[in-house]
């Protein structure tokens, strides 16, 4: 399996992340993607994707888009990292988030256009952060065009309506495991009406940890729950869900790297 959007970089790794990455290759995990939000994490993810095996994305998160503000050469950065650095899968994470309205609107949507912009210069897919604002983003990526090499709109929760609506542009949904969630029934007829090969599977860790995990500290092995809960959701095998959403993975992060 492949855990499309993680966040290993986070200081709740530092003491145990040998024993994490190893639960991980018990559960089954090829690949992982770290998706960075701004210079700081970034350095820590590229350290470690190095050392580990592991892949990254580099951009500036939309809680971090005010940064742009006062730092003129971030877009530079984050090319030169996209451009320079042999783990580099994607752009990301990007997007807009109105729920919590970290950066004003405005700000957030040119910080967003200008990393779509940036991922059809270098060629690479992009993953999509969006809390309350999948109309516009995905106005955005019309307005803008899809990234050529692909797009996916991480941990979803966003409408049926949205969903149809990114899938018919091309896009591709991240599940985590708030599927497994009690109070997600919303979110689970939602993903059941998505294609099978627009699927791909996230933890988001150390967010969103599935049941029976959850209130814990996520990680990549648990992604064998949201597998699960995807397998019952769509009526198939967990093996075929396993195949899939990897099949699906590779699809559209063609630079992922293998785990060492």
């Amino acid at each position: 399996m492949i855990d499309t959007h993680c966040h290993l970089y986070d200081p709740r790794f530092d003491e145990d992340i040998e024993e994490t990455l190893s639960r991980a290759r018990q559960a089954g995990m090829t690949g992982m993607l770290i998706a960075a939000c701004d210079r700081e994490t970034a350095d820590r993810a590229e350290r470690l994707a190095e050392v580990k095996g592991l892949s990254v994305a580099f951009g500036l998160h939309p809680h971090e888009a005010s940064r742009s503000l006062v730092d003129k050469e971030w877009l530079e950065d984050i090319q030169a990292r996209l451009l320079h650095c042999p783990a580099a899968a994607a752009v990301g994470e990007m997007g807009l988030d109105y729920h919590y309205m970290f950066s004003p609107p405005e700000v957030q949507r040119h910080v967003f256009r200008a990393q779509l912009e940036l991922a059809v210069e270098v060629g690479l897919p992009v993953t999509i952060h969006s809390r309350a604002a999948e109309d516009e983003v995905l106005d955005i990526l019309e307005k803008t065009g899809l990234p050529p090499a692909g797009a996916v709109l991480h941990a979803f929760t966003g409408p049926a309506a949205a969903a149809k609506r990114a899938v018919e542009m091309g896009v591709y949904i991240g599940v985590t495991g708030m599927i497994t969630f009690r109070n997600a029934e919303d979110l689970r007829r939602t993903i059941a009406t998505v294609p099978p090969e627009r699927i791909l599977l996230e933890t988001d860790s150390p967010y969103l940890a599935p049941v029976p995990h959850r209130g814990k500290r996520n990680e990549p092995a648990f992604i064998i729950h949201v597998r699960d809960a995807l397998a019952d959701l769509l009526g198939v095998s967990a093996a075929e869900v396993q195949w899939m959403t990897t099949e699906n993975a590779r699809r559209v992060f063609t630079r992922l790297r293998e785990m060492i």
